[in-house]
């Protein structure tokens, strides 16, 4: 099977601006979907105090990712706020090989990358209801600065004008309205519970 194509797996990307809720919103698909293979990002960044390494991401050295990159071991990869994010290649060839459906939760840059390997990916933009309230999620979450937060919401209001470049826009103003929305995303395009 060539890169591209799958057997009978689809590969679902989803991005959002920092703060946005994606990542709860995609470990509450994977629940409620187990045939959903997530696909775990590497990145260079240190882990925050409640994340693990194989289960949030893979963390890695610059090094080992800049190796990487020369290798083409990255489908996409981006460099964000001074730190490495990438997806594996590899892994998601053998996932979508094998049938599997596959979830990415990426940025807007590297969306843009899956889509010209992957054609077929179905791409889901989840919007916050608003850039303050955004704003107010990132301050709550405590984990950066006033200076980071405001370079956070600057960098998003470009992300949310991307959001036109996506099959379907879901706004996370409740977390159950929106996950039922993304249920119904996935089980349109034929994911089993």
């Amino acid at each position: 099977m060539t890169s591209g194509q799958a057997a009978d797996g689809k590969m679902f990307v989803l991005s959002a601006p920092s703060g946005a809720g994606k990542t709860t919103l995609c470990k509450a698909l994977c629940k409620r979907f187990p045939s959903v293979v997530y696909s775990i990002s590497y990145t260079t960044r240190p882990p925050r105090k409640e994340e693990r390494d194989g289960n949030d991401y893979h963390f890695v050295s610059r090094e080992d990712f800049q190796r990487g990159i020369e290798a083409g071991k990255w489908v996409e990869w981006a460099k964000v706020y001074g730190h490495y994010y990438g997806t594996c290649a590899r892994l998601l060839d053998q996932a979508l090989g094998r049938g599997a459906h596959v979830l990415l939760d990426i940025d807007v840059q590297g969306a843009m990358q899956v889509l010209a390997r992957y054609p077929e990916s179905v791409t889901i933009f989840i919007m916050p209801p608003s850039p303050e309230v955004l704003g107010q999620r990132l301050a709550a979450r405590g984990t950066d600065d006033p200076e980071t937060v405001s370079r956070r919401l600057a960098h998003a209001r470009w992300e949310m004008s991307q959001s036109l470049r996506y099959r379907y826009v879901v706004v996370n103003d409740k977390l159950d309205q929106a996950l039922c929305e993304l249920e119904a995303i996935l089980l349109r395009h034929g994911v089993p519970r």
